[in-house]
C-alpha cells in the first residue's frame, strides 16, 4: 500500500456511523485518566492520559543527543548527563489532548474517540528551555523556536517526524521546561523518555516528546502539526485559527459505584460531598459553579487554594441527593472571563471542546 493512497483529509463520521475498527486501535494504544483518579492531586504516571501519534521510540540514554541550531550564536549538542547537570526547576503541570471530548460531538469527527478523560496533573523536572537557548545565544532574527521528537510517521499521506513550534515569546517563558523526571520519577518511554518539552497551558500537542532538535528559525514555523493539524475549521478549505491554550474546564468524580457497561452511577440518598478539578491554560480558575439537574439551577462550589499556576483546582460542593435519576455537571469560570459552556462550538477536528460534562446519578436506597 503506498503512502498516496491514505485520506489526506480529515474525516467526519457520516450519520449513524459507529466508532470504526480504526477507532477502536487508536483507543486501545492510547488511555484515559480514570476520573475517580482525579482524586489524587497528582495523578500517578501510569494513571495519567497518553497520546502518541505514531511509535513510542526506543531510545539508548547514553547516546541520545539534543541539538539546538538555527538562528543561535554557539549551536549546542547537549548529552542527558550535560542537561541534568544544568540547574532544574519542577513544575506541576495539568496536561489536556486537544482532542478531549471529541466522542460526544454531533457530527463526530474520525480520530482518537477522546470523552472527557484526556487529562492528567504531573510535576515536571527538567532545565527552563530559557536556560539553554541563554547559553546558545538566541540571534536577533529568531521569530519561532522549532521543537522536533523522534516518534516518525505518516499523517494524512504526509511522512514526517513530529514536530511543533512556537512563537520565540511564547518558548522564552520562565515555566516552560525540557523534563527528564515525571514525579521524581524517571521520565517513563510513553511520556517522552528521555526528554520532552513541558509548556503550561498549552494543550498536549504543544508538548513535544522524545526531543532530539531544538531549531530556532526566522519566521513562523509552517510544518504539517501547526499549519495542517491542530487547527479549528468548521469547513475543508478553511485555514482556520490554530490550537493553542487550554479552554477552562471542570470534571466532577463520579460519585457512589457505577454500573459496568454504562457507567451510570448509584448512590444512596442523603448528604452526598461531590468534588472534581478545574483548570484553565489562559488564567487562573477563580469560580466553579455546580449543577445536580443537568444545568436547570446553578450553585457556586467551593475552590479550594493551590500555589501551583498551572495544576488543577480541587472543587466540593455538598448535595442532598433525593432517590430518582440526576445528572450532574459542573463550569469553569477563569480570571481572564473565559466560561465554560454546556456546549462548545463544533469544529472539524474536535478540538478545545469544554462543553460541560454530564454524571448521571441514580440515588437508590438498593
Amino acid at each position: 500500500m503506498s503512502v498516496e493512497s491514505f485520506s489526506t483529509k480529515s474525516r467526519i463520521a457520516s450519520p449513524g456511523e459507529g466508532i470504526g475498527l480504526d477507532e477502536l486501535q487508536l483507543a486501545a494504544r492510547n488511555h484515559g485518566l480514570p476520573l475517580e483518579a482525579m482524586r489524587y492531586d497528582v495523578t500517578p504516571a501510569g494513571l495519567h492520559y497518553v497520546l502518541v501519534h505514531y511509535d513510542i521510540p526506543y531510545v539508548e540514554p547514553a547516546i541520545w543527543e539534543l541539538t539546538v541550531a538555527g538562528c543561535v550564536e554557539r549551536p549546542l549538542t547537549l548529552g542527558l548527563s550535560a542537561l541534568q547537570a544544568m540547574p532544574a526547576q519542577t513544575v506541576r503541570v495539568t496536561l489536556e489532548c486537544a482532542g478531549n471530548g471529541r466522542a460526544t460531538l454531533t457530527p463526530r469527527p474520525v480520530s482518537q474517540p477522546w470523552f472527557v478523560e484526556a487529562v492528567g496533573s504531573a510535576d515536571w523536572t527538567g532545565v527552563p528551555l530559557a536556560s539553554v537557548l541563554e547559553q546558545a545565544g538566541v540571534s536577533s532574527d529568531a521569530v519561532s523556536v522549532v521543537f522536533t521528537g523522534l516518534d516518525h510517521g505518516v499523517e494524512r499521506g504526509v511522512e514526517q517526524d513530529y514536530q511543533r513550534g512556537m512563537a520565540l515569546a511564547d518558548a522564552l517563558a520562565d515555566d516552560v521546561v525540557l523534563a527528564y523526571r515525571m514525579n521524581d520519577s524517571e521520565l517513563p518511554p510513553q511520556h517522552g523518555f528521555p526528554v520532552r518539552l513541558v509548556a503550561p497551558g498549552w494543550y498536549g500537542m504543544a508538548h513535544v516528546k522524545w526531543l532530539k532538535s531544538i531549531e530556532l528559525i526566522d519566521h513562523e514555523f509552517d510544518g504539517f502539526q501547526n499549519s495542517v493539524a491542530y487547527r479549528m475549521r468548521t469547513e475543508p478549505g478553511e485555514t482556520g485559527e490554530a490550537v493553542s491554550r487550554i479552554e477552562p474546564r471542570a470534571l466532577i468524580v463520579p460519585p457512589g459505584f457505577p454500573d459496568f457497561m454504562s457507567r451510570i452511577r448509584f448512590v444512596r440518598p442523603g448528604r452526598v460531598v461531590l468534588a472534581g478539578r478545574a483548570w484553565s491554560g489562559w488564567a487562573p480558575v477563580d469560580r466553579v459553579d455546580i449543577s445536580t439537574d443537568d444545568g436547570a439551577t446553578w450553585t457556586p462550589a467551593i475552590l479550594e487554594e493551590s500555589p501551583h499556576r498551572w495544576a488543577w483546582r480541587r472543587f466540593t460542593a455538598e448535595w442532598d441527593a433525593q432517590p430518582g435519576e440526576h445528572v450532574l455537571t459542573a463550569r469553569a469560570f477563569d480570571s481572564s472571563g473565559r466560561i465554560q459552556p454546556e456546549v462548545a462550538a463544533w469544529n472539524r477536528g474536535g478540538f478545545a471542546n469544554n462543553s460541560t460534562q454530564k454524571v448521571a446519578v441514580v440515588v437508590t436506597d438498593g
